[in-house]
């Protein structure tokens, strides 16, 4: 992939996941003001979590993370990737059928796996029957995500890069038909979850259809490429469940305290801003091009990728990590204080929005150093270094929920998630210069964080001055856009200034060259 290619490729996907986040927050500000923090909300968020749970395992996780690197290399050798997509797609839907019958029969226990704390009150109910409704989106958003990562890998992103677009679409017009029709809003949402995943489904369908994909599922046999699949995703798998089981003991933790995974929710939402824009648009594009590299032996090129992608992480994430960490209360109240959702929500959600904050950088630079490991093949080293994390969650989680309550789920992820990065970046070492960052992200580092500062000293100056603008009614809106705004011109001018990007770099990436995305 071109250099400019590369980065015009984050730019596509980065797009439109800030066009997916920013109707998240319209969905969620929804769901904030017409279910506030209350046990119907908490319900449908932890059946909402089931299939994304296991979704990461088959989709985002495990599977992509095997597939794309094969897929990647014989698109490059012309050795049939179509028919190994083929054959992946027929593998990965005859489990996931299977995987939805048995969950729907469990799913009272799986509830009580993800949030033990509903026992015996109504939430465990309704969470119960939500979670058989929106159970079988795992079907649809798993085939759409292999259908992704044929895109990806052949360089065409804004079809996958849009398709998340879809789902929160779906649930903002089922909230306001229910809210015209006078229908329950937590039914509605539960049932937008399969039909948003249908929608996701075709979109990407069609996408590689009109790209030249006709990929259709084929009746799974274990062929020698099949088996090599399993071989690579089982590690991949084994990781993500440590993943899923630092999300699970959080949850676990917030589910004892009333109103707290909802809390904890909106704060995540938050903090998914920056870490989808940045963290997916690596993630998507890096690891196909990574592989690309490797198979035609560019070291310089490889190097090149890996350190454009760890700058451009960090120039999107330390900022607005500051950001959340200076400005928390004022973000959470102007978005989410309305309706249901009460003044002691929104203090409640910006302590753990400013914990999550600090741990934005690394949740992205995991997107940056495991594709290293990936596009090698390598899934069992990550996994026995989430293992280590996934202990430090836990003890962090746990321990400390006695001191400081629901807030230890925040400090455990986040200090779990640099744990991560530290051994994900030792460990690359021996790979030599292609996974090493080259002068120039040497250089613009301390700039970055420099420049993060002086912006995080003007925001806090600011809020500390006019605290009740973001109070008023009618205008509050347009304070915290205010905000943003000065926060973004000081932080990018203080960067320009001080050599921590130019402006050159924003004009090669908007410059049109062969093959763009």
């Amino acid at each position: 992939m071109k250099p400019i290619r590369l980065v015009r490729g984050f730019l596509t996907v980065g797009g439109w996941t800030m066009a997916s986040r920013i109707l998240g927050f319209a969905r969620d500000m929804m769901i904030a003001a017409y279910l506030g923090a209350g046990p119907v909300a908490e319900a449908f968020l932890v059946a909402f979590s089931l299939p994304n749970l296991f979704r990461r395992f088959f989709a985002e996780g495990a599977f992509n993370t095997a597939f794309i690197p094969i897929f990647s290399k014989k698109l490059e050798g012309g050795e049939n990737a179509q028919g190994f997509a083929r054959e992946a797609m027929g593998g990965l839907a005859s489990v996931l059928i299977l995987l939805t019958l048995v969950a729907s029969a469990a799913m009272p226990w799986l509830v009580l796996a993800m949030a033990s704390g509903f026992a015996g009150d109504e939430r465990f109910t309704i969470a119960t029957t939500y979670g058989r409704i929106a159970f079988p989106y795992i079907l649809f958003i798993s085939l759409s995500a292999l259908l992704s990562g044929v895109l990806n890998a052949a360089g065409h992103f804004a079809a996958a890069a849009a398709a998340p677009v879809l789902l929160n679409i779906t649930f903002v017009i089922a909230m306001l038909m229910a809210d015209q029709a006078g229908w329950p809003v937590g039914d509605a949402l539960a049932w937008a979850v399969p039909v948003a995943g249908v929608a996701q489904l075709a979109l990407v369908w069609v996408a590689a259809w009109r790209a030249g994909f006709k990929i259709v599922p084929k009746r799974p046999r274990l062929s020698p490429d099949m088996k090599r699949l399993v071989r690579i995703a089982i590690p991949a798998m084994l990781a993500g469940g440590v993943v899923q089981i630092n999300l699970l003991v959080g949850r676990q933790v917030a589910s004892h305290f009333d109103g707290a995974i909802a809390w904890l929710n909106y704060a995540d939402r938050l903090y998914q801003l920056p870490l989808g824009v940045v963290g997916i648009a690596i993630g998507v594009v890096l690891l196909p091009d990574l592989s690309r590299r490797l198979r035609g032996g560019d070291t310089a090129g490889s190097r090149y990728s890996f350190s454009r992608a760890g700058e451009f992480a960090l120039l999107f994430t330390v900022g607005p990590a500051v950001a959340l960490l200076v400005a928390a209360q004022p973000i959470v109240s102007v978005l989410f204080e309305r309706g249901q959702f009460t003044h002691e929500d929104t203090i409640a959600t910006a302590w753990a929005t400013a914990i999550y904050g600090l741990g934005l950088p690394a949740f992205v630079l995991q997107k940056v150093l495991q594709p290293l490991y990936f596009a090698r093949e390598n899934t069992r080293t990550p996994f026995n270094y989430a293992l280590v994390a996934m202990v430090v969650n836990a003890v962090l989680a746990i321990g400390l929920s006695f001191v400081i309550g629901y807030l230890a789920a925040a400090v455990g992820t986040t200090l779990a998630a640099w744990a991560m990065v530290a051994q994900l970046w030792l460990g690359a070492r021996p790979m030599g210069e292609a996974a090493s960052f080259d002068h120039r992200f040497y250089r613009r580092l301390p700039r970055i964080v420099i420049a993060a500062l002086v912006m995080g000293a003007a925001i806090w100056a600011v809020t500390w001055a006019v605290p009740g603008a973001f109070a008023v009614p009618g205008l509050r809106a347009l304070a915290l856009l205010g905000l943003v705004l000065f926060g973004m011109l000081v932080y990018f001018g203080t960067a320009i200034a001080i050599g921590a990007m130019h402006m050159a770099d924003l004009k090669v990436a908007m410059r049109r060259g062969p093959g763009g995305a």
